[in-house]
């Protein structure tokens, strides 16, 4: 059995999910709103069962590896809680073993061309790749919803804490919004009247995702400052309105109009949450590259990605040859920047 799962890409709403569930305990926080496709790269896997175990296949980064764990909770709770790439897998096994009568799995993962940590949700794809392989091998008849919740609960059983929009890759390469309230998530599938074309760029440098999301956390449920008020007034209100503007764009299929939505978002952003966070969100790198010269006359709009920080970088293109100049540029003066392609095609 053949299964691909993209990575994840957020448009625009970033911190939005996670910061949506404080409604839970201030009403006065507002509902989050995402904007997300999945990408065109991904993580692609033969899965078949096994009597007795987990294993798991990887080909990423420094080479292949392959790890084998009992299908017994204790023996993955364990390997969960350990944090590490392979803990992403354990804590999905651990929720289908938990909750149906199932036996173990063998995922040959033998095709990652999406880069790993960059703020493309690979942890969230893995997690996805799982589910979905749990659901397939064993004909659990689970809803795409019902694997992304599985996912959602598989990854927080590790250390990370990661909102629910990153596992929006179940959905493959169609865009869809998502709103949170509080422990409500609602998603709107989209359609696109014509394709429309991005470049995403790792910078080839370093972020502090942990020390971002806790510095951010820190702002709720209750402000108690100006610097924390304003997260909250982004995360909120501002990043709602730019996010629904930007759904609109896409379901028209209004390029010009998204690239504007992204340097707004930009702007507010660094307006209202770099005080917060000034070490990692300040991002020299990111905002060297949004702002190069060379590239400005082949992008519409640019902006950062996932929790920000000089991490990844995102640009809506006029068109296809536009796509590959942007990347031919990055290449020839960030040596260190590696560039990915996007397309959103249009809805058949």
């Amino acid at each position: 059995m053949q299964i691909f799962v993209p990575g994840r890409l957020c448009l625009f709403g970033e911190h939005s999910d996670w910061a949506g569930e404080y409604r839970r305990h201030n009403r006065e926080v507002e509902v989050g709103y995402t904007l997300l496709v999945g990408t065109n790269q991904g993580l692609y896997a033969r899965v078949k069962p096994h009597p007795t175990q987990l294993v798991l296949h990887t080909s990423f980064g420094d080479g292949n590896r392959k790890t084998l764990i009992p299908m017994e909770k204790e023996a993955l709770l364990s390997e969960a809680k350990k944090g590490s790439f392979f803990s992403y897998a354990a804590g999905v096994a651990y929720q289908f073993l938990a909750s149906f009568p199932v036996a173990g799995l063998e995922i040959d993962n033998y095709l990652t061309d999406l880069p790993i940590q960059k703020g493309l949700s690979s942890s969230a794809a893995i997690c996805v790749l799982v589910a979905r392989s749990f659901n397939q091998v064993y004909d659990l008849k689970m809803t795409l919803q019902e694997e992304m919740e599985f996912a959602y609960q598989g990854e927080i059983t590790t250390p990370s804490r990661c909102g629910r929009m990153d596992q929006a890759c179940a959905y493959g390469n169609r865009p869809i919004a998502m709103i949170f309230d509080g422990d409500c998530t609602h998603i709107i599938e989209l359609k696109v009247p014509k394709d429309l074309f991005f470049v995403i760029v790792d910078l080839g440098a370093s972020k502090n995702t942990q020390k971002i999301l806790t510095q951010l956390n820190e702002c709720y449920p209750f402000a108690t400052n100006e610097v924390q008020a304003n997260v909250q007034k982004y995360l909120g209100s501002i990043s709602y309105q730019i996010t629904q503007a930007a759904v609109d764009a896409l379901q028209k299929g209004d390029a010009e109009q998204i690239g504007i939505l992204m340097k707004q978002a930009q702007a507010e952003f660094d307006k209202h949450l770099i005080p917060a966070c000034p070490e990692e969100l300040t991002a020299p790198v990111l905002h060297q590259l949004l702002e190069y010269e060379l590239i400005q006359p082949y992008i519409l709009g640019g902006k950062g990605v996932g929790s920000q920080g000089d991490g990844t970088a995102q640009f809506i293109v006029k068109d296809a040859e536009s796509q590959q100049k942007v990347i031919d540029i990055i290449k020839q003066n960030f040596p260190q920047m590696q560039s990915l392609k996007l397309t959103i095609y249009a809805t058949k």
